[in-house]
């Protein structure tokens, strides 16, 4: 794959981006041998500065918004045994000032929407991975936004995780305490050796007037009204166990995808139709580490895998594109480093948060702009 940078030069592989950039402690893993891309797509620089990017939306102004993860913090959690997530994923550490969202204008320029929100990071034995600000969504011209990187079992009890309002003056408003929802409303899996009290949402689509999004932790789909009330869709882990659901689509249908546990079995990864009154079906299987999803015009899916590789393994991510003739899917994008969110834009593009995890996150992430031309 080669990423174009619009008035420079051209690059080999997203892992080559950074490789100036990062010292080599913050390389996870070099690239792994991959198959050429076997769709043609132009892959494009499009913004950089970011803070562990995650989900992005193009807002009605026709600028791209997208999620930050931040930069973590340093509070522990309180001593409070309904806040304790055990080694080695805790105990976390947290900041309620170290993430933000951002905007990207036609041109690549960033600008900061609302900064100010929670950040925190798993324990270093597990890699003080970040979680922040985890997805944007529009109702209208109105902003919100997903929390996951709050709570107290994040180190940042003043804040829960929830869908928070943005306002047109930078300031924000907590519309639902998905932490409360999810402490009184429990699913029938719990994974006790990994398990958060205040969950880790990732994805969040706004759907005729309302907003639903999936938490990975706890296994579930929910539907937030802008008035803050939460209703279950479906309990995934009911039926399908631990499985960790991170990506949402919707296509007529909810479609969620799944990441799964470490270390995983190679394509175990898979993608579920849920139906809006919670029925669920396997629609495909095959896929490893799956962050993202989404639909284009002509009906085709698209799965963004974090890592090919079965164990975690940065500049192995990419893109595939589901055939509904059955055979195997096609590869759009590969090489890439730890891939987090993916969108489509009005231009029929694929715009996908890249760098999202791993290295030190200060101003390290990208988004990439992905042109599919057949």
């Amino acid at each position: 794959m080669t990423i174009r940078e619009p008035g420079r030069r051209s690059f080999r592989s997203g892992a080559l981006l950074l490789t100036a950039a990062l010292s080599p402690a913050a390389v996870l893993a070099p690239a792994a041998a991959q198959a050429q891309p076997e769709a043609t797509a132009v892959v494009t620089l499009y913004a950089t500065g970011l803070n562990n990017p995650r989900g992005l939306k193009f807002g009605p102004d026709g600028d791209l918004y997208v999620a930050e993860g931040g930069i973590g913090g340093t509070t522990p959690p309180p001593d409070d045994p309904d806040c304790v997530v055990v080694p080695p994923v805790g105990p976390y550490a947290g900041s309620t000032d170290g993430a933000r969202i951002s905007k990207i204008d036609a041109f690549g320029n960033r600008t900061t929407v609302v900064d100010g929100l929670p950040s925190s990071q798993t324990s270093p034995d597990l890699g003080s991975f970040v979680s922040g600000v985890a997805d944007v969504a529009f109702i209208d011209d109105t902003l919100y936004a997903i929390l996951a990187g709050a709570g107290c079992s994040h180190g940042v009890p003043e804040v829960p995780n929830s869908v928070i309002r943005v306002n047109d003056d930078g300031s924000w408003d907590v519309v639902a305490d998905l932490g409360a929802y999810q402490r009184a409303h429990p699913v029938e899996t719990i994974e006790e050796d990994d398990f958060e009290p205040d969950g880790t949402w990732y994805s969040m689509l706004a759907v005729r007037g309302n907003l639903y999004a999936v938490e990975p932790n706890h296994g579930e789909i929910v539907k937030i009204t802008p008035d803050g009330k939460v209703s279950r869709v479906v309990d995934i882990s009911a039926s399908e166990g631990h499985v960790v659901p991170t990506a949402l689509a919707y296509h007529g249908n909810f479609y969620v995808a799944n990441l799964g546990e470490f270390p995983q079995d190679e394509g175990s990864s898979r993608v579920w139709r849920v139906t809006p009154s919670g029925e669920i079906h396997r629609k495909a299987t095959g896929f490893n580490m799956v962050l993202g999803l989404v639909f284009d015009q002509r009906n085709r899916m698209y799965v963004l895998e974090t890592s090919a590789a079965p164990a975690p393994t940065g500049g192995t991510g990419r893109i595939l594109r589901v055939n509904p003739s059955g055979k195997s899917p096609d590869v759009i994008a590969d090489n890439l480093f730890f891939p987090t969110g993916m969108t489509i834009g009005p231009d029929g593009n694929l715009y996908v948060s890249h760098v999202g995890f791993g290295p030190p996150p200060i101003g390290l992430g990208q988004i990439l702009k992905i042109e599919v031309t057949d």
